[in-house]
């Protein structure tokens, strides 16, 4: 199936239903203290390094991971796995 226009005809009305796309660089952990002592040009340490993928969500479901790229001026993800099904 080609993933542009090779979908069951059925799903028509599912096609302009909008999802949400969030993608995740990392997360951490912080005790309130250190949330509390926050200020502009605090760096925050992450649980990733900068060579791993980013996780791609639809819905605050996995769906896929990528890398990430700069296109012109703003930042994109570049899909390098979809996953086979959605966790």
């Amino acid at each position: 199936m080609n993933a542009v226009n090779d979908y069951p005809q059925n799903l028509d009305i599912l096609m302009d239903v909008p999802v949400k796309l969030t993608v995740e660089i990392g997360s951490c952990h912080l005790p309130m203290r250190d949330i509390l002592q926050l200020n502009v040009g605090s760096v925050i340490q992450l649980d990733k390094s900068s060579e791993e993928p980013v996780d791609l969500y639809i819905n605050n479901k996995l769906f896929a991971r990528g890398e990430v790229v700069i296109v012109e001026d703003q930042f994109g993800i570049k899909i390098t796995e979809i996953l086979g099904s959605v966790k």
